[in-house]
């Protein structure tokens, strides 16, 4: 019998017969009795090399795992000849796989061979995972900290004791990390049959320790609040270089920290030329905290406890930097060039973070020359006289590289050579580190993919050949979802009441064409709008896109202030009259066309634009507004149907920022130039100016955004621009906290009107008593309507501190500012036929004449009217501002940007608007129904109009500011 057992242990018992044949027969027959033997011992050869034969194997005891999933692990088969060297082999190899916990080998001899018999017991399963008592940290956190930790202990794995004791360890680590410095971690085990069992870690955590106060001794020359500060581990949360808000809240204790925290202050002393600085060991004290009975949250602290920590220091003298020196340098043979890769100066205070920040620019330098394995070793000789540090730099450069295959794994959708486009660092060349990571800054301006980080050693597979001084780059991407579809439906302020549906994806098959395709129906607005654009038209980098768009607008200035404030406003008719109330019709299509700059992030563009509008006045002050104001070469009615503009758009944009939507750093701008006028009816100029930028914050983490807007507007050639492209501002795209639209300067139209002669009892008087027929006392008035005609400049400004939370959830304060004023009041100039009729109009009947006509008061007695509209002086170049916080994250179902915002306004409108007052007592009869007309007169038409802005706002929306 063959038989093995568990920790290695083998052994072989061998039982064997044979036989002895004898030879005493006579001479003669000696013949016939050798052929007889010689037949024997074949046949017993024979016989005996069949028995050596393993002619099978046979598995038992196994309940998981199969039979054949066994025998592929051993390497004896059916046939071989019986090996006890290879049977111990087998043996080992099944032990090996850490599924059993007892193996045993048999053999039984059959006459065709051996019979090797594996009874096997299998390792319990574990059939669930429980954590009692653990409360400070999450069970994910644990299992995040077990896969970090390769424990690899997991519900339907093999129960295992080592990896039990193992997961003890990294839970109790775990825990102290979180300040649980006294918890106690056991396992206990119940058994589930047949062959599972169920693993509970029973958790102690103990009371939470907390840092307590941060001491430093012998430090005279630094203060104990920057070198508390240069603790990043276990310095308070607070408001950095703060007096009274430093020391807010208590970080947790975690003696694995310390170490690295009491090196960052070795090194703040060394950036500040203390060379020989000593900090010695850390001294720690264990002291109670709190109370154990009732505690008031926020005021009074619970029982624990805290960790007080000393820190002594040996500051030592200040030296200064004697100079830099190199050897070994061959490929860069220019010291010069070299030296200034550093940026500190011979004489200078020492600085350990500027000696690194130059061997990193060497690094780089290096690295664009292809010396990939390029190493440089610093040795530093101090002068204890002159006080000074001298360093020398051994340059180990290596081999040169020349790229000799660029290849991309994770691009499941997008084709390669839409991301060998972008790669600009060619096959075949001198490796170039700086081309490579501005490879990748251009894909991730794309979208296509997650964040890419250059300095992610898993982003970038190097494959060496030492040899032929070549490499394989692998870039390992992941792709974002392209596709972005929504439903989206309502209420707001602009649209009102609507429903709508939209595709877009940035990634259209996989080649980056970008497709948008959008439907939106309702009560307010229409829209119907397809866009595409070929960033790469015949392979050549030359960007082409078009959109064909029809829309329908309907702007009603009352009923969107009583959409947002919720409540049905009360406005009398004749203020309704001077509030704009207009539809808008559009159809029309763009046509764009870019070129980059020399391979880089600028880029030259023109855009075509025809666009054919129709509006409806539906009020008093939109049918003045539009008809009044000379933008076409027509007036009067016509001058609202077959609006047609044509007009082109010159850019010259930059774009260096890390995402296409989030970025971190870099900066973007863009130059415009658009010019209407090439056919049609509106002839304009609009230059643009757009610049935003990016300052990475807290190694990356949050961000400092800025951005700003600038444009202006203007007609030539006699006419204005039309009153619907002018500038309002509010919304989510520039002043987060007013209304969409809400923002423009107040001016006041003049028109003709028309008063009914009134008594004070309300009763009209007629114009002749004795035949009422021939109608009511009628006095042709001078009206000044209040009318918003925006601005013809526009200015802006965003600033945002974005804080990561977790993952894309961003929360970011941020304040705007931005004002759109009337530069040029001939912009809002009257046709010449309008100012005619205005100029010779009959104002006023103060008596009739004997065919009861109106006697108009004397031409000189009349009100005197200019060509351009009067504006509301505390209305004009009046700044907005808005500040709040905003929640920012990205949906990952629709691929659309989600953001909750509160904002606050503290630079807002809120006066009354007096328009002048053209009405004259003279203009009305004498007598009691003159008085009281000429007052409802000035009162309804001349009205005081309370421009008052919103104080706060919260809003949510799909969108971004910048």
């Amino acid at each position: 019998m063959l038989h093995g057992r568990r920790g290695g242990e083998f052994s072989a018992h061998i039982a064997s017969e044979g036989l002895s044949p004898s030879f005493s027969k006579p001479c003669r027959r000696r013949a016939a009795w050798v052929g007889l033997v010689f037949s024997l011992l074949l046949l017993a050869a024979y016989s005996w090399a069949q028995q050596e034969l393993i002619a099978g194997i046979d598995v038992r005891g196994n309940r998981r795992i199969p039979q054949d999933t066994i025998k592929a692990r051993i390497f004896t088969r059916p046939g071989d000849v019986y090996d006890q060297a290879a049977l111990e082999r087998d043996f080992n190899s099944l032990w090996n796989t850490g599924y059993f916990q007892d193996i045993t080998f048999e053999r039984e001899q059959t006459p065709k061979g051996w019979i090797i018999h594996i009874i096997v017991r299998e390792r319990p399963t574990i059939r669930d995972i429980n954590y009692v008592g653990l409360s400070s940290i999450s069970t994910s956190d644990v299992l995040d900290r077990f896969k970090e930790a390769k424990v690899s202990l997991s519900p339907e794995s093999q129960y295992d004791p080592t990896k039990v004791k193992k997961a003890e360890v990294v839970i109790k680590e775990l825990l102290a990390e979180h300040g649980r410095q006294f918890a106690t971690v056991r396992s206990e085990i119940r058994k589930i049959p047949p062959a599972a069992v169920g693993l509970t870690f029973v958790i102690k955590e103990g009371p939470k320790v907390k840092v307590g106060k941060i001491r430093f001794t012998g430090n005279k020359h630094v203060n104990s609040r920057i070198l508390r500060s240069a603790m990043k581990n276990l310095r308070p949360i607070g408001v950095p270089h703060s007096i009274f808000l430093e020391n807010i809240f208590a970080k947790t204790y975690d003696a694995a920290k310390l170490d690295e925290d009491t090196e960052r202050v070795r090194e703040e002393y060394q950036n500040r030329g203390y060379f020989k600085v000593i900090v010695s060991d850390p001294k720690t004290q264990m002291r109670d905290t709190g109370n154990a009975g009732f505690h008031v949250p926020l005021i009074g602290h619970k029982a624990g406890k805290a960790v007080d920590i000393t820190i002594p220091i040996e500051e030592g003298e200040e030296y200064k930097l004697a100079g830099i020196t190199f050897k070994n340098n061959k490929a860069i043979r220019n010291v010069a060039a070299l030296r200034a890769q550093f940026p500190i100066k011979d004489g200078e205070v020492f600085s350990r973070q500027k000696i690194a920040k130059g061997l990193e620019n060497l690094r780089k330098a290096y690295g664009s020359q292809g010396y990939i394995n390029f190493s440089p070793v610093p040795d530093t000789t101090t002068d204890d006289d002159k006080k000074t540090v001298s360093l020398t730099i051994d340059v180990d450069e290596g081999k040169q590289f020349f790229v000799r295959r660029i290849e991309f794994q994770g691009n499941t959708t997008t084709r390669d050579k839409v991301i060998r486009r972008e790669i600009v660092l060619e096959e075949g060349q001198v490796y170039n580190q700086n081309l490579w990571e501005l490879s990748i800054l251009r894909l991730n301006q794309l979208g296509y993919f997650e964040q890419i980080k250059p300095d992610d050693p898993n982003v970038t597979e190097r494959h060496l050949n030492e040899q032929d001084g070549t490499v394989d780059l692998t870039l390992k991407l992941k792709e974002k979802g392209k596709n972005s579809i929504g439903l989206t439906g309502g209420v707001s302020g602009l649209e009102g009441t609507f429903i709508g549906m939209n595709y877009s994806t940035n990634n259209f098959l996989g080649l980056g064409e970008t497709l948008t395709v959008q439907a939106q129906i309702g009560n307010i607005q229409r829209a119907l709008t397809f866009g595409f654009t070929e960033p790469y038209f015949l392979d050549r980098p030359l960007t082409l896109g078009f959109t064909v768009y029809g829309r329908k607008f309907n702007y009603n200035e009352a009923r969107q202030e009583a959409i947002l404030t919720g409540q049905q406003l009360n406005i009398p008719q004749a203020e309704l009259e001077n509030l704009q109330n207009y539809t808008q019709s559009s159809k029309g299509f763009n046509l764009s066309l870019s070129h980059p700059l020399h391979r880089g992030f600028k880029r030259v563009g023109v855009t075509y634009s025809f666009d054919i509008s129709s509006l409806v006045a539906l009020s008093a002050a939109s049918q003045n507004l539009f008809n009044y104001l000379q933008f076409q070469g027509l007036s009067g009615p016509n001058s609202l149907n077959g609006i047609t503009t044509s007009k082109v758009l010159f850019s010259l944009s930059y774009n260096h920022l890390d995402a296409s939507l989030y970025a971190k750093s870099g900066s973007q701008y863009l130059l415009g130039a658009e010019l209407a006028g090439l056919g049609g009816t509106v002839k304009s100029v609009r230059p643009i100016v757009e610049f935003k930028h990016f300052i990475p914050m807290q190694k990356h983490r949050n961000t400092i955004g800025l951005n700003f807007q600038g444009s202006y507007l203007t007609g030539y050639d006699g006419l204005v621009a039309p009153p619907f492209e002018r500038f309002y501002m509010g919304g989510d795209n520039d002043l987060r906290g007013f209304d969409i639209r809400s923002i423009s300067p107040v001016a006041y139209l003049p028109s003709l009107g028309s008063v009914t002669l009134t008594n004070p009892d309300g009763s009209t008087v007629p114009k002749n008593p004795n035949n009422p027929q021939q109608g009511a006392y009628t006095i042709p008035i001078p009206v000044e309507q209040t009318v918003f005609p925006g601005g013809d400049l526009s200015l802006s400004g965003n600033a945002e501190y974005r804080i990561t939370i977790a993952g894309p959830v961003v929360l970011a304060p941020f304040f705007d500012l931005g004002v759109d004023p009337v530069l040029r009041r001939s912009q809002l100039r009257i046709t010449p036929q309008q100012l005619d009729i205005l100029q010779n109009a009959k104002f006023g009947c103060p008596t009739l004449d004997i065919a009861y006509n109106c006697n108009p008061i004397l031409p000189s007695e009349a009100p005197n009217f200019g060509p351009y509209l009067t504006l509301a002086g505390n209305t004009d170049w009046t700044p907005r501002a808005s500040t709040g916080l905003e929640l920012q994250m990205m949906l990952p179902v629709i691929n659309a940007p989600f953001r909750i915002y509160w904002a606050y306004n503290p630079l807002r409108l809120d006066t009354q608007s007096a328009p002048p007052v053209k009405i004259t007592r003279d203009m009305f009869p004498a007598g009691a129904a003159g008085d009281y007309t000429y007052v409802l007169a000035t009162t309804n038409f001349s009205p005081n109009f309370r421009l008052r802005e919103p104080r706060k706002t919260f809003r949510f929306t799909v969108a971004t500011t910048f």
